[in-house]
């Protein structure tokens, strides 16, 4: 059987875990993921398991944050007056704000918490910081 490389697309189903092991994504339950090697689509350690596995195979990977979301940056965690917060909408902790930067970038924040005066957002992705096990089976290539 060919080995996926880079420039073949692939279908692959996964589960995501976390280091105390809870279950944080799965793809079991809905179509595969879809993605081409070498595009930079998913995450790069997640990329680089795929690739050289044969349909049917399986494998699991420990990716350390480096080569998933990245280290957790202090820098992008704020506190914005809740005046900047636009007034139709219902802040709640845990929800995710969208707002373009300056050269039309699509950014998101979670909501850390919030007063009448101030909101505390994140702009690191929720697994930034933590290294990940996947789960994978390859399903496909083409």
């Amino acid at each position: 059987m060919p080995e996926a490389k880079s420039g073949d697309t692939v279908k692959v189903h996964y589960t995501g875990i976390l280091q105390d092991g809870t279950r944080f994504d799965s793809s079991h339950g809905r179509e595969p993921l879809e993605f081409t090697l070498g595009e930079g689509q998913v995450i790069s350690g997640f990329e680089t398991a795929v690739e050289g596995m044969s349909v049917g195979g399986t494998k699991t990977v420990t990716l350390p944050a480096e080569e998933a979301y990245g280290p957790r940056r202090d820098e992008l965690a704020h506190e914005v007056p809740r005046d900047a917060i636009p007034d139709d909408i219902e802040l709640a902790g845990g929800m995710v704000l969208h707002a373009q930067g300056p050269d039309g970038q699509d950014l998101s924040f979670t909501v850390v918490d919030f007063d009448d005066q101030k909101v505390k957002i994140d702009g690191n992705h929720p697994l930034a910081g933590k290294d990940l096990t996947f789960e994978l089976e390859l399903m496909e290539v083409a």
